[in-house]
């Protein structure tokens, strides 16, 4: 069985699949990822493949620079991004968009 490359935390799972959620952040143990690299995503709870996506772009930021723009392609508002944030990354000042688009899961078909 191949391993997933990065998980979500489930509650994305239909965001992603539908194309509402168009990026992540994550923290330094997840700068690693190239424009172009394609990343088999999992379940953050079961490690459960459901799609694959291709980098698009990877970029730093702090949680004082984040915009609505970005809680838009999140699918939530900014307040609620900055306080997911805070609770998955407490301590993290610098963390990294990854911009990604989704190539196979449920409805890729349909994009």
């Amino acid at each position: 069985m191949q391993s997933n490359d990065i998980t979500f935390y489930q509650r994305f799972e239909a965001d992603i699949l539908a194309g509402r959620k168009t990026i992540t952040i994550r923290d330094k143990s997840e700068s690693h990822f190239k424009t172009g690299d394609i990343l088999r995503v999992g379940r953050f709870e079961d490690n459960q493949y459901f799609c694959t996506i291709e980098v698009l772009s990877v970029s730093s930021i702090t949680l004082d620079e984040l915009t609505e723009q970005h809680a838009k392609q999140e699918n939530m508002g900014l307040e609620e991004l900055k306080e997911v944030i805070r609770i998955i990354y407490p301590s993290e000042r610098l963390l990294y968009v990854v911009t990604f688009g989704l190539i196979e899961g449920k409805y890729a078909s349909l994009q």
